[in-house]
């Protein structure tokens, strides 16, 4: 595991050459997947890492991910925007990450998953567009760190009580009084908050909309991950109050998750309409996460990866758009058929695969994750086909609104699209269509 961490610490030794990042990310990327196999539940172990599944499909995604951030920010390096110190800035940040999915001791993984949070932050203030993207990252800022901190207490009482913070060796709380229930909270809060559960997901479209490109695609694609691959750590940790506590979870997400899919379906900013749509996906995983049976985690495992792959190529057509007509409203950004008619067909199959439409590895994850909550209580059958009926209704109104109509008079000339744009477009389609093909392998996760 320490020769891709390393790796990956080199990769900032390359920021004179852009394209050779590029080609560093790649190469680290094809190496890891060759690891795919072993017998083992852990392996790679060496210095405090170590990698199972879940880790595994992380950091490969973390990988893919930052390759397709530095393939899309082509305009920093045309426009000579610092680009030396943004690739310094991503090339840090996927250490962290790797760091973070790859830790196989919780104080370690705090230390990184908090680390990732100041080159998230470099990059909304250093290549954001508005002057509020000041206020943005002050509230990512404050959110996360906020609720972190009980999670850092927790885990120092945890290895008072076992003498050990290794993950699978960790002390089990088995008491279910209100002293521990109290504890399970503050271990959890710092992964709701990152995830983002509904009533604490104020920070993300703030985030979203101010940030540049690659911070957008950064967001979405890997650090939403870091708070269900958090809490898929603690969880089981806390089984007795979780059990008895789930309900808080899953009653919040999914009523929050339909009301924020009524809000996509007034919003006038595209980009603030995914990020409102990204609560309402990870409301989902949230509650397959704190149900933690079977069907549960493996379908908030691949509800993760898909929604990372979608969102990350819907940011990036938003960003196209953006540099072509200086605009992400819907009152302008109308009628995108007729001065980009190639990328139409672009902007239906990420819809339908934000839409959880087949054949998108986001159908695949929703359908084990409606089966987890459907089986936990068929009361919540309201609320899940609530919010399945918005997804479908708010994605629809974002392509029909963006694509049809009359087109801003305003428009001189507009390039429909250029090869870079469309390779990019075409990796993040692919995995997640390609993955629904060998969906059965996806099951196996545990």
């Amino acid at each position: 595991m320490l020769k891709f961490l390393v790796g990956s610490l080199f990769l900032t030794l390359g920021f004179s050459s852009w394209y050779g990042v590029q080609l560093g990310m790649m190469v680290m990327f094809t190496l890891f997947l060759l690891c795919c196999k072993h017998d083992f539940y852990m392996n790679l172990l060496s210095c405090s890492f170590g990698l199972d599944w879940l880790s595994y499909i992380l950091i490969l995604l973390s990988f893919w991910i930052m390759l397709l951030v530095l393939m899309s920010s082509q305009a920093i390096l045309d426009k000579n925007n610092f680009h030396k110190i943004f690739l310094i800035t991503c090339c840090m940040l996927t250490f962290f990450l790797v760091m973070t999915f790859g830790s196989t001791d919780l104080l370690l993984f705090y230390i990184s998953f908090e680390a990732s949070l100041i080159p998230t932050l470099i990059l909304i203030l250093g290549w954001g567009y508005q002057p509020e993207r000041i206020g943005a990252g002050i509230y990512m800022m404050f959110y996360t760190l906020t609720a972190s901190l009980p999670l850092l207490v927790s885990l120092m009482i945890l290895h008072s009580c076992g003498g050990s913070l290794t993950i699978g060796m960790a002390y089990n709380v088995v008491n279910s009084g209100f002293i521990y229930k109290v504890w399970y909270f503050a271990s959890v809060f710092a992964f709701i908050v990152k995830l983002p559960m509904f009533m604490f997901h104020l920070w993300l479209p703030k985030a979203h909309v101010e940030a540049p490109v690659a911070g957008s695609m950064i967001l979405a694609g890997v650090l939403l991950k870091l708070g269900g691959y958090g809490l898929m750590r603690i969880v089981p940790l806390f089984s007795e109050a979780n059990n008895q506590l789930c309900w808080v979870w899953v009653s919040v997400s999914l009523v929050g998750g339909v009301l924020v899919s009524i809000m996509c379906l007034r919003q006038v900013d595209i980009k603030a309409l995914i990020a409102y749509s990204s609560v309402a996906h990870m409301g989902m995983v949230l509650c397959g996460v704190t149900i933690f049976n079977w069907w549960g985690t493996n379908g908030a495992v691949v509800v993760m990866v898909g929604h990372g792959l979608c969102s990350s190529g819907l940011f990036f057509m938003i960003n196209m758009v953006y540099e072509r007509l200086s605009s992400r409203s819907l009152l302008i950004n109308k009628g995108l058929l007729n001065i980009m008619p190639t990328m139409a067909m672009w902007w239906f199959l990420l819809c339908a695969g934000n839409m959880a439409a087949p054949p998108t590895l986001n159908l695949l994850g929703e359908v084990q994750l409606i089966i987890s909550i459907m089986n936990w209580s068929s009361f919540n059958m309201i609320g899940v086909g609530l919010l399945s009926f918005f997804s479908a209704a708010y994605t629809l109104y974002l392509f029909s609104i963006s694509q049809h109509g009359k087109y801003y008079n305003g428009v001189f000339s507009c390039c429909s699209g250029k090869v870079r744009e469309y390779l990019v477009l075409m990796l993040h389609w692919l995995p997640l269509n390609l993955m629904f093909v060998v969906g059965s392998m996806m099951l196996y996760v545990f």
